[in-house]
Order: structure tokens, then sequence, then C-alpha cells
């Protein structure tokens, strides 16, 4: 699956594995969790492949948030992103857009 980012500190953690700006920066297990989320978006052939993986909660989120979908990074932290369907009339999702790290209990 094709991953996008959004914003460019989402970019940029995925390339480095650390942000330049203050604003963005996290524990090492935050990364590590964002990479592996990641990693498993990449690897994924459609989205319900991420269903295996329980530690990462996949879920299609609701309300003020609807149309994004996130994987749990940690307790706190979550992957929201959005799923952008083929051109064709296949129900395949080709592109993952990374929207953004947000905490979860704010």
């Amino acid at each position: 699956m094709n991953v996008e980012f959004e914003k460019d500190y989402l970019a940029e953690l995925y390339e480095k594995g650390k942000v330049m700006d203050k604003k963005h920066r996290f524990q090492p297990q935050v990364v590590n969790g964002y990479l592996k989320c990641v990693k498993a978006l990449i690897n994924a052939s459609r989205m319900e492949d991420l269903h295996l993986f329980r530690s990462l909660n996949y879920e299609r989120l609701k309300g003020d948030k609807k149309g994004l979908s996130s994987l749990r990074i940690n307790d706190q932290y979550r992957l929201e992103f959005r799923e952008i369907a083929s051109q064709s009339n296949q129900m395949v999702i080709e592109i993952c857009s990374l929207v953004d790290i947000t905490n979860h209990y704010k």
C-alpha cells in the first residue's frame, strides 16, 4: 500500500526517527510505535490485513473525526490517517494519507 504524509513532521519522523521542531518531539517508545504502524500500513495489501495485528487496534473513527481511521501507537497516542480508494470500482485501498499523531485523551 502506498503511504503519503500530509504533514512534514510525519515524513521527517519516519525518515530520520526524529524531528527538529520542538512542538512534535516524542519519546522513543512513541517513535518506535509510530514506525511500527507505518510499516504495517506499507506491508498491508488491504485494510482487513490490519485486523490481524490486534495490538494496533485498527478502527474507523466516528463523530467529528468521521472519514478518518486510526492505529494505536501506545496507550496515549494514535496515528490518524485517511483511506483513499483506488480509481477503479474495486474496494481496494491504494493510498493511506497520514494525517496526524494525536493524544487520544485530549
